[in-house]
C-alpha cells in the first residue's frame, strides 16, 4: 500500500513520516509542502537518513495534481482547519481514502464550527460522509466512510475515559470539569514569540480561556455518549515540555463505586492495545507514554466531595494526533491494529 502526507512539514507531518516510513505494510510514496518543494526529505529531516529513500523529495500541495495519483491508497492530511478541506474535497470525490488531522470534519455541527472557529465550514457538502474516530470507542461502521477526521489532542485525553462511563451511567453528565497540560508542540511548528524556549521554559500558564476550540469537539462527543447535550468546563495549559498532555477530570458520581467505574473500563477497553489501565491511586505520567500510541489512565473516588477524578496521559503529536491516524489507517485497512506502532 501507497502513502501520502500532504502538510508534512509540521510537527504531525514529521511523526507521520516517522510512523509511516517504519510501518512493515506500506509505502511513504509522497510527501508534500508548500514552503519545501524540491528539496529532499532528508535534508530536511536528517533523523530519516536510511528509512526513507535519498530521493524522495517534497512534492507542491496541489489538490488537483494529488487527486490523479491514482496508486496512493491513503492520504493523511496534516494540514491547518480550513485549508484541509481544499484537499479532502477532490480527494474524496477522485475515490481516495482520507485521513483529516485537521478540525474540518470533526464536527457535524456547521453552526458549532462557525462558531469556534471563527469561519464558515469549507466543505459542508462533504461531512455527512466522513467519520469522527477514536478506535477504541467508536462504534463498528466507521469503516464504511471515504472520509477519516482523526479527533484531536486534547479531546483524545478526555473522550476516551469519559465516552464508556457516560454510556453505563457510571458519571454524571453535569458539572464535569476538566483541567489539562500540553506540550508545547501542541501549538504547531511556528516562530512566535510566545513559543521561544525563554519564554517557555520555567514556565506554565493557562490559555484559550473559557471556550477554547477543542471544546466544541468535546462536548458534542460527549452528549452523543451520554445521550444528552454535556457543558463542561475545560481549562487547558501550556506546559514546558515538547510533548506529551496530562489531563484531570473531576465528575460527579452517578454511581459512587470505584469497582464499577473499573469494570466498565475493562469492558470497553478489553483487547484494546493501547489502552493502559492503572490502579487507583497511580497517576498517569507523560514520561510514560511519550512516543508510544497509549493512553494510561486511572481513577479514584472522593468520599468527601462525591466525586471521581480521572487522570489520563499521552503523547499528544502520537495519540493525540500521528499515531491514531495510523491506528485508524490499520483498522481501516485490514491489517494488524499495532503495525508500525508502540
Amino acid at each position: 500500500m501507497k502513502t501520502a502526507i500532504v502538510g508534512a512539514s509540521g510537527y504531525s507531518g514529521e511523526e507521520l513520516v516517522r510512523l509511516l516510513s517504519r510501518h512493515p505494510q506500506v509505502e511513504l510514496a509522497l510527501v508534500s509542502s508548500r514552503s519545501l518543494v524540491g528539496k529532499p526529505l532528508v535534508s530536511v529531516m536528517p533523523q530519516f537518513r536510511g528509512l526513507v529513500p535519498a530521493d524522495l523529495v517534497f512534492s507542491d500541495s496541489d489538490p488537483a495534481t494529488l487527486a490523479a495519483r491514482d496508486d496512493i491508497d491513503v492520504f493523511f492530511l496534516a494540514l491547518p482547519h480550513g485549508v484541509a478541506a481544499e484537499f479532502a474535497v477532490p480527494l474524496v470525490e477522485a475515490g481516495r481514502k482520507v485521513i483529516d488531522l485537521s478540525a474540518d470534519f470533526r464536527l457535524g455541527s456547521t453552526a458549532l464550527y462557525e462558531e469556534f472557529y471563527g469561519q464558515a465550514h469549507p466543505a459542508p457538502a462533504l461531512l455527512e460522509q466522513a467519520a469522527y474516530v477514536i478506535p477504541e470507542i467508536t462504534p463498528a461502521g466507521w469503516e464504511k466512510a471515504p472520509l477519516i477526521a482523526s479527533p484531536g489532542c486534547y479531546p483524545t485525553s478526555i473522550i476516551t475515559p469519559l465516552t464508556p462511563l457516560l454510556r453505563a451511567g457510571i458519571v454524571s453528565s453535569q458539572g464535569i470539569v476538566v483541567n489539562s497540560m500540553s506540550g508545547v508542540s501542541g501549538a504547531g511548528k511556528k516562530l512566535a514569540e510566545a513559543y521561544l524556549y525563554c519564554e517557555r521554559n520555567e514556565s506554565v500558564k493557562a490559555y484559550g480561556l473559557p471556550k477554547h476550540r477543542h471544546l466544541s469537539e468535546i462536548e458534542e462527543q460527549l452528549g452523543a455518549a451520554a445521550g444528552e447535550p454535556v457543558i463542561i468546563q475545560f481549562n487547558p495549559h501550556l506546559a514546558p515540555m515538547k510533548r506529551g498532555i496530562a489531563t484531570t477530570i473531576t465528575v460527579p458520581a452517578a454511581k459512587p463505586n470505584l469497582a464499577a467505574l473499573y469494570a466498565a473500563w475493562e469492558t470497553a477497553f478489553a483487547g484494546r492495545p493501547f489502552i493502559g489501565l492503572l490502579p487507583s491511586g497511580t497517576c498517569p505520567d507523560t514520561l510514560h507514554v511519550t512516543g508510544t500510541n497509549r493512553v494510561d489512565m486511572s481513577a479514584v473516588y472522593d468520599e468527601r466531595t462525591k466525586n471521581f477524578i480521572i487522570t489520563s496521559a499521552e503523547d499528544n503529536v502520537v495519540k493525540g494526533a500521528s499515531g491514531q491516524a495510523v491506528q485508524i489507517m490499520n483498522l481501516w485497512l485490514g491489517f494488524k491494529e499495532t503495525d508500525g506502532l508502540l
